[in-house]
């Protein structure tokens, strides 16, 4: 259940705009060294002197390493500027705001951008109101936005307020804890809820859950299936997994708990009877790509042994069944329920 990256072309605009008060001359690269939080590669990207680059989301992280950028290693360094590229949930966008601004060396600036149609006015008034004022430039169908050189925040109390309000807490009755920005973050999604619900009992041995959010599908078949071995939970993003490991905690001794910070698509590590995933479908464009459920059940039907099952769930309409008959022997759809279906595939 991690979040997918936006568009390629999406992705290019706002780093071209982001990059733009620079290349324009409206301020200057620091030879110091400038820090990147959510960065993501691009052609904008390249070349940039001394640029070092935060991110959770670990597909993004591959990239950006592969690239060769260097990756922030050191939360205690402070920059000149701080480049930020905020997600689209609010208060989470909020809070890298307020930790941007941590960030900055004395007289430093924040410098972020936002495509249009994700909310570039909300968050450009929010540095803003958080900074004391933005200087502005709008292109590529994006705004760029930067502070006057800052001395912390304008408001800290407002930067304290925001930063508190990305601290994990407490969802579904006190079960999990939860944070915002995460998939379905302040409930539990009903599509997995689903999935939950008809897990058989009998299933055994060694298990993974791909994109394990915050945990609850690992909970649940934990609760219901006494008979798993090991468990590995895989998540490509940083701040979920984090809290699966707190949220997991209790069933450390019903079996063997593996954590694992993976780009479920590039492949598992390793092999399993068991498999269960509510994967991902949705990119930063907010329009389908089945072409990633499609890869979940393809990585996950290589990794499971002999006579192995995968328990997916999916929205109703997306077309997943001729995928689970190219590489299952045995497939069946279980349930549908509130516009979703539950398939298990099992190997020959």
């Amino acid at each position: 259940m991690h979040r997918v990256s936006a568009s390629d072309a999406d992705a290019g605009r706002v780093l071209d705009s982001l990059m733009l008060p620079f290349d324009r001359g409206m301020l200057d690269w620091p030879a110091s060294g400038v820090l990147c939080l959510r960065a993501r590669p691009g052609v904008a990207m390249t070349g940039r002197r001394g640029l070092v680059c935060s991110q959770g989301f670990k597909p993004d992280a591959d990239a950006l390493e592969a690239a060769g950028f260097e990756l922030d290693a050191d939360p205690a360094r402070r920059y000149e500027v701080v480049l930020v590229l905020p997600p689209r949930q609010r208060d989470e966008a909020r809070a890298l705001f307020a930790e941007a601004i941590a960030r900055c060396a004395p007289g430093g600036r924040v410098v972020a951008s936002v495509a249009n149609n994700a909310g570039a006015k909300t968050a450009e008034g929010d540095l803003a109101a958080v900074a004391g004022g933005v200087s502005v430039e709008s292109k590529y169908k994006c705004r760029v936005f930067w502070t006057a050189p800052l001395q912390g925040p304008a408001d800290p109390a407002l930067a304290a307020q925001w930063t508190a309000a990305d601290t994990p807490r407490p969802i579904a009755g006190g079960r999990f804890l939860s944070r915002p920005g995460l998939f379905a973050w302040d409930r539990i999604d009903p599509a997995s809820a689903l999935l939950a619900q008809h897990l058989p009992a009998d299933l055994a041995g060694d298990a993974a859950d791909l994109g394990a959010g915050f945990g609850f599908l690992s909970a649940e078949l934990l609760e219901r299936c006494p008979a798993i071995r090991t468990l590995d939970v895989i998540e490509a993003e940083a701040r979920a997994l984090e809290l699966a490991r707190t949220n997991l905690e209790r069933y450390q001794d019903r079996a063997e708990l593996h954590f694992h910070w993976l780009d479920a698509t590039r492949g598992l590590p390793g092999r399993y009877d068991v498999i269960v995933t509510n994967p991902p479908f949705h990119a930063g464009d907010r329009l389908d790509r089945p072409g990633l459920g499609r890869r979940f059940i393809d990585v996950a039907a290589a990794a499971l042994r002999p006579r192995g099952r995968l328990w997916l769930v999916a929205n109703r309409h997306l077309p997943y069944e001729d995928t689970f008959a190219a590489a299952f022997a045995q497939v069946r759809t279980v349930a549908f329920g509130g516009g979703f279906k539950v398939i298990e595939g099992v190997r020959a």
